[in-house]
C-alpha cells in the first residue's frame, strides 16, 4: 500500500526523472530522488530493465514515467490533474500521454540514440527519419490542441507534464516545432514554477 512518507524517485536527474519532480511540484507530493544510473545495481534493485525513473510508494513501485505521473495524480485526487476511470476526460489524458511517448518523444530518443547513447558500430544516420516523424508529430498536436489553453481544455493535468517535457527536449534538440499554437502550448507549460523549482532541486545532483 502507499505509504505517508515521501516518495522515492529513482533515476539519473536533469532526464525523464524530471517529468517525475515536476509533477511532484505540481501537487505538493514530497518526495526524496535517490540518485541511480541506468543499468547499476542500484536501478536494477527497483526495476530490472536498468531504467529510471521509477517510483517507490511504501510497497508501491511503479516505472515509466508516465504511468508515474498518472499514480501521482490518482493518488492525489484533490488537485484535480486527473480523472475519473472511464470518463471522457481520463480517456483524453491517457491518449494524450500515449502520443507525447509514442509519436512526440520517440523520433527524439531514436536521434538521441544514435547520436551519443548507442555503441559506435549501432549507430546511424537517422536525421531524416526522426525529422520527419517529428514534423508529423507537430502536425497532429496542433490539430488535437486546437484552441485548448492545455491538453484537455483550461485545465492542467498529468498529460501536460508529460507533453511539456518532451517538447523541452525537442527545443534543447534544436527540432523544428513548426507550428505557432503548439509553440505557444509549450511555452504556457514550460514556464510553470512547478518546474522552475523541480529543475532547481535537480540542478546540482
Amino acid at each position: 500500500m502507499a505509504s505517508l512518507e515521501p516518495v522515492k524517485i529513482y533515476g539519473s536527474p536533469r532526464s525523464r526523472l524530471t517529468r517525475v519532480s515536476w509533477m511532484c511540484q505540481e501537487l505538493g507530493q514530497d518526495y526524496e530522488i535517490v540518485v541511480a544510473k541506468p543499468h547499476t545495481p542500484e536501478i536494477r534493485a527497483v526495476n530490472p530493465a536498468g531504467k529510471g525513473p521509477v517510483l517507490v510508494d511504501g510497497d508501491i513501485t511503479v516505472i515509466d514515467s508516465a504511468a508515474i505521473c498518472i499514480y501521482l495524480a490518482d493518488k492525489n485526487t484533490d488537485k484535480n490533474m486527473s480523472a475519473a476511470p472511464a470518463s471522457a476526460d481520463r480517456a483524453s489524458i491517457d491518449s494524450w500521454m500515449h502520443f507525447a511517448q509514442n509519436d512526440l518523444e520517440a523520433p527524439l530518443w531514436l536521434k538521441m540514440k544514435h547520436n551519443f547513447i548507442l555503441p559506435d558500430e549501432f549507430r546511424a544516420d537517422v536525421s531524416a527519419v526522426t525529422k520527419m516523424e517529428f514534423k508529423n508529430a507537430i502536425r497532429a498536436m496542433d490539430a488535437r490542441l486546437g484552441d485548448n489553453e492545455f491538453a484537455i481544455g483550461d485545465r492542467f493535468t498529468a498529460a501536460d507534464v508529460v507533453l511539456g517535457h518532451a517538447g523541452s527536449w525537442a527545443r534543447s534538440a534544436k527540432f523544428e516545432i513548426a507550428s505557432d499554437r503548439v509553440n505557444a502550448y509549450f511555452d504556457r507549460v514550460l514556464a510553470r514554477d512547478a518546474l522552475t523549482r523541480a529543475r532547481e532541486i535537480e540542478k546540482d545532483m
